[in-house]
């Protein structure tokens, strides 16, 4: 099963809230998912993020793949690096 970091929409119409998810790639947006790892609001200033690093990373050994999003806020969470040592 191929799985994918991707954000689940959620919130009221005009006010976006993201959950980042585990979720088959077959799967809709914001249909079923595997996991919540973390959660992304850009209504507030500045954007919260709030991502569970031993998650993140668990998954991404696993083979789960980041949407451009997610790999954007996991880069900046600095999960990404923590990754690419991991591997070395």
């Amino acid at each position: 099963m191929a799985t994918k970091m991707r954000l689940k929409r959620m919130g009221a119409k005009k006010r976006p809230f993201y959950r980042v998810v585990i979720a088959d790639t077959r799967s809709p947006r914001d249909g079923r998912f595997i996991e919540e790892i973390g959660y992304y609001d850009p209504a507030t200033s500045p954007a919260t993020v709030n991502i569970d690093e031993e998650k993140a990373l668990k998954w991404l050994a696993s083979g789960a793949k980041p949407s451009d999003t997610v790999k954007t806020l996991l880069q900046k969470q600095g999960i990404i690096a923590r990754f690419a040592e991991a591997r070395k």
